[in-house]
């Protein structure tokens, strides 16, 4: 059992908590992986009880995943420096805005031989430009990391129903360790090695799905939205093509963490259903994230104002309209009509 590899999730909301649950079935039927996971909680009071209590005691995320129950091998801890104590494996899940604090905690009691994967979707920016969440990881532990990214809603993922995923790996050995120890009959992976262009198109697909959360609002219909995942499909390559340092190809945005990850994130999941609420109440993206979310975080807005700043900087800010009209509607004022007008202009059809 010594040589078995110990896991720590990093994040415990409802995507971390969904992929809990099948990280916490996989390592009880696998002899290479330590069969007690540990996930590390930020810890909240719910009708007087910790949430790492909660967890540990009926096996349920009550806040973030009702109605799922989680295996009675994965542990909430509350502090990040004991649950990643000793671990062979991370596996990173949690609003990339709170990166940088965990990395340092994490740091105190590292092994050099850990490795990570990310599933956090959404990039940042800084002086020198964009970065990646999974450089800033790398740069901060100095560990190796993989990057999964794919058409997951948490819910579907946690009921069960069948989906894709994409792992964006360099290093092949760790892709299959990664694919052992998440793969399940109806969570299906498929392993590339271009990992910034998978890690990228996570990020990319919450802005457009954010333009399709637009249409909804507009009540504009089908075609238009199919118009706005086309379009932002190529803005997409475009920019992966403009800011990856190792290949990028059409066969990756094929992959789940491509064009079915923005087919899906179009039709449901939050960026979509917080963007028409924006439409139809003139709310702000704040207030909306508040309101709608039960303290979860919202990456479409927050990417494109990422994105936008890089294109800024670069002059590229008229060959992205589809991205800058995002960024400018939710946080420039710009009208929301103006975003047919962007998709009626769009350099593609010029």
């Amino acid at each position: 059992m010594s040589d078995c590899k110990k896991v720590c999730i990093v994040g415990s909301g409802n995507w971390g908590s969904a992929v809990a649950a099948i990280i916490g079935r996989n390592v009880a039927k696998s002899k290479q992986f330590d069969p007690i996971v540990k996930m590390w909680v930020y810890e909240e009071i719910l009708n007087g009880r910790k949430l790492s209590e909660i967890i540990n005691t009926d096996h349920e995320n009550i806040k973030y995943l009702p109605g799922h129950k989680l295996p009675e091998n994965v542990v909430a801890v509350a502090d990040i420096v004991e649950a990643s104590d000793g671990a062979d494996v991370f596996v990173f899940v949690l609003p990339h805005q709170f990166i940088g604090k965990i990395c340092d905690q994490i740091n105190k009691k590292l092994k050099p031989s850990a490795i990570g994967i990310s599933l956090i979707k959404g990039i940042d920016e800084d002086a020198s430009g964009l970065k990646l969440i999974s450089h800033i990881i790398h740069e901060r532990l100095g560990i190796e990391m993989s990057v999964l990214m794919g058409a997951n809603i948490a819910n579907e993922v946690a009921d069960e129903k069948f989906c894709e995923t994409t792992i964006g790996s360099k290093n092949i050995d760790h892709g299959k360790i990664f694919k052992e120890l998440m793969q399940t009959p109806n969570f299906r992976i498929t392993v590339v090695e271009e990992c910034d262009t998978v890690e990228i198109c996570g990020a990319l697909k919450n802005i457009v799905a954010v333009g399709a959360g637009f249409c909804d609002g507009l009540g504009c219909g089908d075609n238009t939205k199919a118009a706005v995942i086309r379009l932002g499909l190529m803005e997409m390559f475009a920019f992966a093509k403009l800011f990856c340092a190792g290949p990028v190809t059409s066969s990756t945005l094929l992959e789940s963490c491509g064009v079915a990850d923005v087919v899906t994130s179009s039709y449901g999941g939050r960026n979509r259903r917080v963007a028409e609420a924006f439409v139809k109440t003139g709310k702000s993206i704040e207030v909306l994230e508040s309101e709608m979310l039960n303290g979860q975080k919202l990456q479409g807005p927050q990417t494109s104002a990422a994105v936008y700043k890089v294109l800024k900087k670069k002059n590229l800010v008229d060959q992205f309209p589809l991205f800058v009209a995002v960024f400018q509607i939710c946080y420039e004022g710009r009208p929301i009509r103006d975003f047919i007008t962007c998709l009626q202009n769009h350099p593609e059809h010029l």
